[in-house]
């Protein structure tokens, strides 16, 4: 099964699309298998990352502005190719388990959409494999 959601960004920064990803679980039905949720932007980003503490998430985003500034010497016409690099970094997708119906995530895991060139509507795909 493959469920594709839409997602209004801001400029930068990470959403909790967790709740997302539960659901197209619910709706397929799998008690074992994995979800694969993909992002086909190349200035966004998927990752797992703590979600008790909004602190970390903020200090992700600093930590890649300062690691990945803008700079002029960039020759992509856009001007975005910090996001682009940013993107390349965090990687287009990950996969989790799915253990008797549910998500086996840590305690302090959640699923991440990383806008990293927005304001933007975007798009992101789960798919679930039955195992």
């Amino acid at each position: 099964m493959l469920k594709v959601f839409k997602l209004n960004t801001g400029e930068e920064g990470f959403y909790n699309i967790t709740s997302y990803v539960r659901q197209a679980v619910n709706e397929s039905g799998v008690q074992e298998g994995i979800a694969v949720v993909f992002c086909p932007h190349t200035t966004a980003a998927i990752t797992i990352n703590e979600n008790a503490d909004p602190d970390v998430t903020e200090d992700l985003v600093y930590a890649f502005d300062k690691t990945f500034p803008s700079r002029p010497q960039f020759k992509h016409c856009e001007g975005n190719s910090h996001a682009h690099l940013k993107s390349s970094c965090v990687g287009a997708s990950e996969t989790v388990i799915i253990d008797d119906g549910a998500l086996a995530l840590g305690v302090w895991q959640a699923i991440y959409f990383v806008e990293f060139d927005g304001p933007r509507e975007r798009n992101f795909a789960v798919k679930i494999i039955k195992g």
